[in-house]
């Protein structure tokens, strides 16, 4: 028999992609590329990111596929209820860029919070004075409340950290967790949550009921001069009624690293706010994080030689 056909739609590291190379007959092709309905007729595995959309309808035109690996965390551009129905598992790396989030979401604090700049030249001693006392940060981070929606593997690095640093730390999650598993946070609602967060950090899952997570209510609950962070998912805020609450509180800030949709064009909301700082989903973008997620292709071979996968998100 002839090696299984597997098809690559977006980018992997070269040495995973080597790996699966050598056993499997591996075809780069995206999915809006042409000759790719052909390919999919006849593929067993398909290796995906995040802009590759798996669901019902795609699945009718890939009568062999046994396996979806998705490089990467989120789940959100896979149908996994219409993949378990059709017998395909989906395997994915759940914690394979856990600390690249992290370590980004307070490099975009540190940056927001302690204005700084670099000198180019010599100032004079004047110049040398004005410069300090306007770059002089209004509050350190041991001075702030950290609130952490969804206490998963990235809110309990979070909470890890912010607790380092000598903040209060808060949470709410739907699911209990137990207090030695909460990096010194504390549980609260969801509403106090916003009230109380001088930092409010997201880091919820997929799930549908999460889209518009912040709202316009949700939003009207912050403190006037919060700084608001999402690098978890784009869909999990209402951009309409992020971009009304950041035009009428100039003293508050956002630091958004993705975004619904992505990429975004001209017509979007939240561009233009000098308070609102956009970057374009770059939390994950470590060499180490990108090698790690690459490496789902171990588990798409597991399923292809019939073996239980160590990351699967279905049970077909």
């Amino acid at each position: 028999m002839g090696k299984p056909l597997v098809i690559q739609t977006e980018e992997l590291d070269s040495a995973p992609a080597a790996w699966l190379a050598e056993r499997c007959e591996l075809v780069r092709c995206g999915a809006a590329d042409k000759g790719y309905d052909l390919l999919l007729a006849g593929a067993e595995a398909l290796v995906i990111r995040t802009y590759t959309r798996v669901d019902q309808a795609m699945l009718a035109g890939a009568p062999k596929l046994r396996v979806v690996g998705r490089a990467g965390v989120g789940l959100d551009n896979v149908d996994l209820e219409a993949c378990g129905a059709r017998g395909v598992q989906v395997v994915y790396t759940p914690d394979a860029n856990s600390e690249a989030v992290v370590e980004y979401v307070w490099t975009m604090l540190t940056d927001a919070l302690r204005p700084h700049r670099y000198l180019t030249n010599a100032p004079d001693a004047r110049g040398w004075g004005e410069t300090r006392k306007a770059l002089r940060a209004a509050r350190e981070l041991n001075q702030m409340t950290l609130g952490i929606l969804g206490l998963g593997r990235i809110g309990k690095r979070m909470a890890r950290v912010g607790t380092a640093l000598g903040m209060r730390v808060l949470y709410h999650d739907l699911l209990s967790i137990a207090s030695e598993l909460r990096a010194g946070a504390e549980p609260v609602g969801f509403e106090e949550l916003l009230r109380s967060a001088d930092i409010l950090t997201v880091h919820v899952d997929g799930r549908p009921a999460n889209r518009h997570l912040l709202n316009e209510r949700a939003f009207a609950l912050l403190k006037p001069d919060a700084v608001f962070v999402n690098a978890a998912r784009g869909f999990l805020v209402d951009n309409s009624a992020c971009a009304a609450f950041f035009a009428s509180h100039p003293a508050a800030r956002a630091l958004l690293d993705v975004h619904d949709p992505e990429p975004f064009g001209p017509s979007y909301p939240l561009l233009g706010l000098p308070n609102i700082r956009l970057s374009p989903h770059l939390a994950a973008a470590t060499t180490r994080a990108q090698e790690n997620m690459s490496w789902v292709v171990r588990d798409v071979w597991r399923v292809l030689q019939g073996e239980a996968p160590h990351f699967s998100a279905t049970t077909p």
